[in-house]
């Protein structure tokens, strides 16, 4: 079959590595990819926000099957143009997308749907947030309702950051038209794992549990990021913590959605706050998590494809995946200056070498393809540029890997936490 991946980061990277060990697959096509997706597929010079450029495209080309990554294709309803045009894509609906493209909208429907999230307050006027704010003690959470790339969301410790967050959001725009609305909601302390499910609209399939590491620095300070690191297993997320966010969760949420007659087909991500092993919701996705799936897939026995078509058809009643009895664990290599901003076409050395280490993947993010005289040569293009990820029989010897291939590869101004999985490891003797 013929397949089309839509995105351009490690995420995208992960799923077309695993898509080129599919049985299944003859063609892999990316648009608009990255220097690494380039090696395993045929780049499209489309711009993944040409949704009818897209469909032209995959007529033309009679693509077989087509994946959404990131989340800006689905919330602006890919899947129902393509329905409308006969075509197969994974993924949910406009509709069914709410549950990532409005905060208000997800925790309002948390909460009429009594799925465990913190306590919030919905706020379109910026004096009265900022009145409230005064009445508060802190630390608080100040999120904006629409997508903002994962920069949407501050940690306040005090009235001072508060307020200035409150007015980069409503006064500055600094994320535009999402910015109009906000949320402000309780801080919760405890361990924040991921949990991803594919579903049918019916039935849940979860994936194997995974950890993140959203923030710049170690020791899990400074700005929210994309996300710095993933593990998986995660230990938090596991044992009875792991079934209640299925039961208490993810099939409400699939019951929740399909009473509103927006049947949820695809990746439901739900960001869980582990507080003395009851969990909270923080946040849903409607898309593979980056980069968690950049540590989850190379876990994955299961050909990706007959998981993904048993979400389009209803099939997944009944569906197992198989997973490697072993850890993974991967390291986002970045750009000096992220989430700020940064340098872009420096070049990377180290890349053959990381590689050629046992169970190491490199999977590239912000990157660029460039062939001259010297050869083939790669550049970062982003501020997330690499992951380095690595298989092993625990964390802790995947972690080991991971580091020591991580050292390998550098270009100016590399950056990259240091103390990815430390959590998990904490206790261990």
């Amino acid at each position: 079959m013929r397949v089309l991946v839509i995105g351009s980061g490690g995420r995208e990277h992960a799923l077309v590595w695993k898509l080129s060990q599919s049985r299944r697959v003859r063609d892999i096509y990316a648009l608009p990819g990255n220097g690494g997706i380039s090696d395993l597929a045929q780049i499209v010079d489309i711009d993944s926000k040409d949704l009818n450029g897209i469909v032209e495209f995959v007529k033309r080309e009679s693509i077989d099957l087509t994946i959404v990554g990131p989340e800006a294709p689905l919330t602006e309803g890919i899947v129902d143009l393509f329905k409308e045009n006969g075509l197969r894509i994974f993924g949910p609906s406009k509709d069914a997308a709410r549950l990532e493209s409005s905060k208000v909208f997800a925790k309002e429907f948390m909460q009429e749907e009594k799925i465990p999230t913190a306590d919030f307050k919905i706020f379109s006027d910026y004096n009265q947030a900022k009145k409230y704010l005064r009445e508060q003690q802190f630390p608080k959470i100040i999120k904006a309702d629409g997508l903002c790339g994962g920069k949407g969301v501050f940690v306040v410790e005090s009235l001072t950051e508060a307020e200035n967050a409150l007015d980069r959001i409503m006064n500055q725009k600094i994320f535009d038209a999402a910015g109009d609305t906000v949320i402000i909601e309780e801080c919760l302390f405890g361990e924040e794992v991921s949990i991803i499910a594919i579903s049918d609209g019916e039935n849940i399939v979860p994936l194997a549990s995974s950890q993140d590491h959203k923030r710049i620095y170690e020791g899990d300070r400074g700005p929210n990021t994309g996300g710095m690191g993933a593990y998986s297993p995660a230990p938090a997320a596991e044992g009875e913590v792991f079934d209640k966010v299925i039961n208490k969760v993810l099939k409400p949420t699939i019951l929740g959605m399909k009473k509103r007659a927006a049947p949820f087909k695809g990746v439901l991500y739900a960001g869980i706050m582990v507080v003395n092993d009851k969990p909270y919701v923080l946040e849903f996705n409607v898309r593979f998590g980056d980069p968690e799936t950049q540590a989850i897939l190379p876990r994955m026995e299961t050909d990706i494809v007959d998981l993904l078509e048993a979400s389009i058809d209803g099939n997944l009643s009944g569906f197992n995946i198989e997973w490697k009895d072993k850890s993974s664990l991967s390291i986002v290599l970045a750009s000096g200056g992220y989430p700020g901003s940064y340098e872009k076409n420096k070049e990377i050395s180290g890349l053959k070498e990381a590689a050629a280490i046992d169970d190491i993947l490199v999977f590239h993010a912000g990157t660029v393809k460039k062939e001259d005289s010297i050869g083939v040569r790669y550049f970062t293009a982003g501020g997330r540029v690499l992951n380095v990820t690595a298989l092993g029989d625990n964390i802790r010897e995947a972690k080991e890997r991971a580091y020591r291939a991580a050292g390998l590869i550098s270009f100016e101004n590399i950056y990259y936490r240091r103390d990815i999985s430390d959590r998990a490891l904490k206790g261990e003797v």
